[in-house]
Protein backbone atom coordinates (compact mmCIF):
# COMPACT_ATOMS: atom_id res chain seq x y z
CA UNK A 1 0.00 0.00 0.00
CA UNK A 2 2.09 3.37 -1.12
CA UNK A 3 -1.51 6.21 -0.23
CA UNK A 4 -3.33 5.78 2.18
CA UNK A 5 -5.60 9.26 3.06
CA UNK A 6 -7.62 9.63 5.91
CA UNK A 7 -10.03 12.04 7.18
CA UNK A 8 -10.96 11.63 11.06
CA UNK A 9 -14.00 13.47 12.39
CA UNK A 10 -14.17 15.82 9.70
CA UNK A 11 -17.23 14.60 7.88
CA UNK A 12 -20.81 15.27 9.60
CA UNK A 13 -21.90 11.40 9.09
CA UNK A 14 -18.61 9.45 8.90
CA UNK A 15 -16.46 9.98 11.67
CA UNK A 16 -13.64 7.66 9.59
CA UNK A 17 -13.07 7.51 5.92
CA UNK A 18 -10.36 5.96 3.75
CA UNK A 19 -9.40 6.39 0.33
CA UNK A 20 -6.32 4.06 -0.19
CA UNK A 21 -4.04 2.36 -3.28
CA UNK A 22 -1.80 -0.55 -2.60
CA UNK A 23 1.21 -0.87 -4.90
CA UNK A 24 2.77 -4.00 -5.41
CA UNK A 25 4.61 -6.59 -7.37
CA UNK A 26 2.32 -8.05 -9.65
CA UNK A 27 3.61 -11.33 -9.07
CA UNK A 28 3.15 -11.13 -5.68
CA UNK A 29 -0.21 -13.55 -4.31
CA UNK A 30 -3.21 -11.90 -2.93
CA UNK A 31 -6.64 -12.40 -2.17
CA UNK A 32 -9.55 -9.70 -2.77
CA UNK A 33 -11.15 -8.18 0.07
CA UNK A 34 -13.85 -9.75 1.71
CA UNK A 35 -14.69 -11.60 5.05
CA UNK A 36 -11.16 -13.57 6.53
CA UNK A 37 -12.51 -17.61 6.28
CA UNK A 38 -10.83 -17.95 9.11
CA UNK A 39 -12.31 -14.98 10.99
CA UNK A 40 -15.61 -13.40 9.16
CA UNK A 41 -15.63 -10.37 11.32
CA UNK A 42 -12.54 -8.81 9.66
CA UNK A 43 -12.97 -7.61 6.33
CA UNK A 44 -10.10 -7.15 3.96
CA UNK A 45 -7.45 -8.19 1.61
CA UNK A 46 -5.08 -10.45 2.14
CA UNK A 47 -1.22 -10.96 1.50
CA UNK A 48 -1.00 -14.59 0.37
CA UNK A 49 2.88 -14.72 0.65
CA UNK A 50 3.05 -13.65 4.03
CA UNK A 51 -0.20 -13.81 5.75
CA UNK A 52 -0.67 -10.53 6.35
CA UNK A 53 -3.24 -7.71 5.10
CA UNK A 54 -2.10 -4.21 3.94
CA UNK A 55 -5.71 -2.70 5.47
CA UNK A 56 -8.68 -4.36 6.57
CA UNK A 57 -11.41 -3.46 9.23
CA UNK A 58 -13.31 -5.50 12.03
CA UNK A 59 -17.19 -5.35 12.78
CA UNK A 60 -17.00 -3.30 15.86
CA UNK A 61 -15.08 -0.90 14.41
CA UNK A 62 -11.72 -1.25 14.27
CA UNK A 63 -9.37 -0.24 11.03
CA UNK A 64 -5.81 -1.00 10.45
CA UNK A 65 -3.52 -0.15 7.32
CA UNK A 66 0.04 -0.50 6.37
CA UNK A 67 2.43 0.91 4.34
CA UNK A 68 6.31 0.88 3.74
CA UNK A 69 8.87 3.39 4.26
CA UNK A 70 10.66 3.56 1.25
CA UNK A 71 14.69 2.36 1.93
CA UNK A 72 16.72 1.51 -1.59
CA UNK A 73 18.78 -1.34 -0.30
CA UNK A 74 17.66 -2.51 3.68
CA UNK A 75 16.85 -6.10 3.81
CA UNK A 76 13.45 -7.23 4.43
CA UNK A 77 12.33 -7.56 8.59
CA UNK A 78 12.36 -10.84 10.26
CA UNK A 79 8.58 -10.46 10.53
CA UNK A 80 5.97 -9.49 7.78
CA UNK A 81 5.00 -5.63 7.66
CA UNK A 82 1.82 -6.68 6.92
CA UNK A 83 1.36 -8.68 10.26
CA UNK A 84 0.62 -5.65 12.19
CA UNK A 85 -2.79 -4.56 11.49
CA UNK A 86 -3.35 -8.01 11.08
CA UNK A 87 -2.65 -8.61 14.82
CA UNK A 88 -4.49 -5.53 15.70
CA UNK A 89 -7.56 -6.54 14.00
CA UNK A 90 -7.37 -10.08 15.65
CA UNK A 91 -7.05 -8.40 19.19
CA UNK A 92 -8.56 -6.29 21.77
CA UNK A 93 -6.45 -3.97 22.97
CA UNK A 94 -6.92 -0.26 22.14
CA UNK A 95 -5.72 1.84 19.21
CA UNK A 96 -3.34 3.53 20.81
CA UNK A 97 -1.75 0.79 23.06
CA UNK A 98 -1.46 -1.49 20.50
CA UNK A 99 0.69 1.08 19.24
CA UNK A 100 3.14 1.78 22.11
CA UNK A 101 3.78 -1.69 22.17
CA UNK A 102 5.24 -2.60 18.67
CA UNK A 103 8.40 -3.83 18.51
CA UNK A 104 10.02 -2.17 15.78
CA UNK A 105 12.80 -3.83 15.23
CA UNK A 106 11.35 -6.85 14.20
CA UNK A 107 10.35 -4.74 10.69
CA UNK A 108 11.63 -3.12 7.94
CA UNK A 109 10.40 0.52 7.71
CA UNK A 110 6.58 0.68 8.08
CA UNK A 111 4.05 3.82 8.65
CA UNK A 112 1.12 2.10 10.33
CA UNK A 113 -2.61 3.64 10.77
CA UNK A 114 -4.69 1.82 13.61
CA UNK A 115 -8.35 3.06 14.78
CA UNK A 116 -10.58 1.59 17.46
CA UNK A 117 -13.67 3.65 18.21
CA UNK A 118 -12.40 6.21 19.92
CA UNK A 119 -9.17 7.01 18.74
CA UNK A 120 -6.73 7.46 15.85
CA UNK A 121 -3.59 6.42 16.11
CA UNK A 122 -0.27 6.63 12.89
CA UNK A 123 3.32 4.62 14.57
CA UNK A 124 6.00 4.48 12.51
CA UNK A 125 9.52 2.83 13.57
CA UNK A 126 11.19 5.61 11.85
CA UNK A 127 9.80 8.13 14.26
CA UNK A 128 10.66 8.40 17.59
CA UNK A 129 7.20 7.81 18.96
CA UNK A 130 3.18 6.81 18.07
CA UNK A 131 1.08 10.14 17.75
CA UNK A 132 -2.60 10.40 18.25
CA UNK A 133 -4.01 12.25 15.42
CA UNK A 134 -6.83 14.87 15.98
CA UNK A 135 -9.69 15.62 13.80
CA UNK A 136 -8.39 16.37 10.38
CA UNK A 137 -7.11 15.02 6.86
CA UNK A 138 -4.21 13.30 6.64
CA UNK A 139 -2.13 11.46 4.27
CA UNK A 140 0.86 8.82 3.91
CA UNK A 141 2.54 7.14 1.07
CA UNK A 142 6.29 5.88 1.87
CA UNK A 143 7.72 8.54 3.88
CA UNK A 144 6.27 9.63 7.21
CA UNK A 145 2.76 11.26 8.01
CA UNK A 146 2.17 13.83 5.54
CA UNK A 147 5.78 14.22 4.14
CA UNK A 148 4.69 16.10 1.05
CA UNK A 149 5.58 14.38 -1.51
CA UNK A 150 3.54 15.53 -4.85
CA UNK A 151 1.29 12.50 -4.67
CA UNK A 152 0.14 13.01 -1.44
CA UNK A 153 -0.50 16.85 -1.71
CA UNK A 154 -2.47 16.32 -4.40
CA UNK A 155 -4.21 13.21 -3.46
CA UNK A 156 -5.49 15.10 0.13
CA UNK A 157 -6.19 18.78 -2.00
CA UNK A 158 -9.02 15.95 -3.90
CA UNK A 159 -9.75 13.87 -1.20
CA UNK A 160 -10.87 16.96 0.69
CA UNK A 161 -13.37 17.66 -2.59
CA UNK A 162 -14.59 14.26 -2.86
CA UNK A 163 -15.85 14.22 0.71
CA UNK A 164 -18.33 16.07 -0.20
CA UNK A 165 -19.72 13.89 -2.27
CA UNK A 166 -20.37 10.89 0.16
CA UNK A 167 -22.13 8.57 0.23
CA UNK A 168 -20.81 8.13 -3.56
CA UNK A 169 -17.76 6.54 -3.80
CA UNK A 170 -16.93 7.50 -7.01
CA UNK A 171 -15.11 11.01 -6.42
CA UNK A 172 -12.77 8.93 -3.91
CA UNK A 173 -12.03 6.25 -6.62
CA UNK A 174 -11.89 8.68 -9.24
CA UNK A 175 -8.66 10.58 -7.46
CA UNK A 176 -7.13 7.36 -6.13
CA UNK A 177 -7.04 7.03 -10.53
CA UNK A 178 -4.74 9.63 -11.44
CA UNK A 179 -1.92 8.49 -13.32
CA UNK A 180 -0.21 11.16 -14.28
CA UNK A 181 3.38 12.06 -12.63
CA UNK A 182 4.93 14.64 -10.69
CA UNK A 183 6.92 17.08 -12.89
CA UNK A 184 10.58 16.07 -12.60
CA UNK A 185 11.52 19.32 -10.22
CA UNK A 186 9.21 18.40 -7.74
CA UNK A 187 10.06 14.72 -7.66
CA UNK A 188 11.44 13.69 -4.19
CA UNK A 189 14.79 11.87 -4.09
CA UNK A 190 14.59 8.69 -2.27
CA UNK A 191 17.25 6.70 -3.33
CA UNK A 192 15.45 4.83 -6.22
CA UNK A 193 16.52 5.89 -9.76
CA UNK A 194 14.95 8.57 -11.75
CA UNK A 195 12.71 6.18 -13.77
CA UNK A 196 11.24 4.88 -10.65
CA UNK A 197 10.87 8.13 -9.19
CA UNK A 198 8.52 9.47 -11.69
CA UNK A 199 7.15 5.83 -11.91
CA UNK A 200 5.97 5.98 -8.16
CA UNK A 201 5.45 9.99 -8.74
CA UNK A 202 1.69 9.17 -9.91
CA UNK A 203 -1.21 8.45 -7.69
CA UNK A 204 -2.07 5.22 -9.61
CA UNK A 205 1.20 3.40 -10.70
CA UNK A 206 0.80 1.40 -14.00
CA UNK A 207 3.80 -0.79 -15.19
CA UNK A 208 4.38 -4.39 -16.37
CA UNK A 209 5.77 -5.89 -13.53
CA UNK A 210 4.76 -3.53 -10.55
CA UNK A 211 1.80 -0.88 -9.94
CA UNK A 212 -1.33 -0.38 -8.03
CA UNK A 213 -3.45 -3.65 -7.34
CA UNK A 214 -6.14 -2.33 -5.37
CA UNK A 215 -7.73 0.78 -4.56
CA UNK A 216 -9.88 1.26 -1.32
CA UNK A 217 -12.32 2.80 -0.17
CA UNK A 218 -13.86 2.86 3.66
CA UNK A 219 -16.21 4.55 5.65
CA UNK A 220 -17.32 3.81 9.75
CA UNK A 221 -20.53 5.54 10.39
CA UNK A 222 -21.54 7.35 13.76
CA UNK A 223 -23.28 3.88 14.62
CA UNK A 224 -19.91 1.79 13.48
CA UNK A 225 -20.96 0.14 10.86
CA UNK A 226 -18.66 0.08 7.90
CA UNK A 227 -18.92 0.18 3.95
CA UNK A 228 -15.80 -1.23 2.12
CA UNK A 229 -15.50 -1.10 -1.61
CA UNK A 230 -12.36 -2.55 -3.51
CA UNK A 231 -11.30 -2.63 -7.47
CA UNK A 232 -8.73 -4.54 -8.38
CA UNK A 233 -6.32 -3.80 -10.97
CA UNK A 234 -3.57 -6.61 -12.86
CA UNK A 235 -0.16 -5.33 -14.81
CA UNK A 236 -0.60 -3.17 -17.75
CA UNK A 237 1.49 -4.76 -20.32
CA UNK A 238 2.12 -2.52 -22.81
CA UNK A 239 4.19 0.08 -20.04
CA UNK A 240 8.06 -1.39 -19.46
CA UNK A 241 9.31 -1.28 -15.72
CA UNK A 242 12.71 0.39 -15.05
CA UNK A 243 15.37 -2.10 -14.56
CA UNK A 244 15.80 -1.78 -10.84
CA UNK A 245 13.29 -2.40 -8.75
CA UNK A 246 11.30 -0.60 -5.67
CA UNK A 247 11.27 -2.72 -2.13
CA UNK A 248 8.12 -4.91 -1.51
CA UNK A 249 4.98 -2.99 0.22
CA UNK A 250 4.46 -5.92 2.56
CA UNK A 251 7.58 -8.03 3.04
Amino acid sequence: MCLILVAWHAHPDYPLVVAANRDEFHRRPSAPAGPWPDQPEIRGGRDLEAGGTWLAVRDDGRFAAVTNVREPGVPPGPVSRGALPRAFLMGDPSAGAFARGIRGEDHAGFNLLLADREELWWCSNRAPAPLRLEPGLYGVSNRLLDTPWPKVVKAKARFAAALERLPSFEACFGLLADPAPAPDDELPDTGVPLAWERLLSSVFIRSADYGTRASTVVTRDREGAFRLEERRFGPDPGCASPQAVPEPGEG
